[in-house]
């Protein structure tokens, strides 16, 4: 551990101190991005962060919950045309927000 990651640990303690403990995992998350980027840039390799669930969660429940009722208009509306239509719109949302 260098002494700016010692500096880094010690202003993180104090910054749990001062915010209290509600803070804690948005700050050891910020701490531990920044640790990351830092290896990154030693390594010169990009590490794979993988998604965090609060935010993949929402957008697969929301996409389920509005999924049933659009796929019963359509299934009722415009046949097999419309469920593979709400089908497909479905997978590109949930697509181009996963890229983001």
């Amino acid at each position: 551990m260098t002494v700016h990651d010692r500096e880094e640990l010690q202003a993180l303690v104090a910054a749990r101190r001062e915010l209290g403990p509600e803070y804690e995992p948005e700050l050891v998350d910020s701490f531990l991005e920044r640790i990351e980027r830092r290896i990154e840039r030693r390594t010169g390799k990009g590490v794979n962060h993988p998604r965090e669930h609060h935010m993949v969660t929402p957008l697969i429940l929301g996409s389920l919950g509005l999924s049933i009722p659009l796929l019963a208009i359509a299934g009722g509306t415009a046949g097999l045309a419309g469920v593979a239509f709400v089908c497909a719109a479905i997978v590109i949302v949930n697509v181009v927000a996963m890229r983001r």
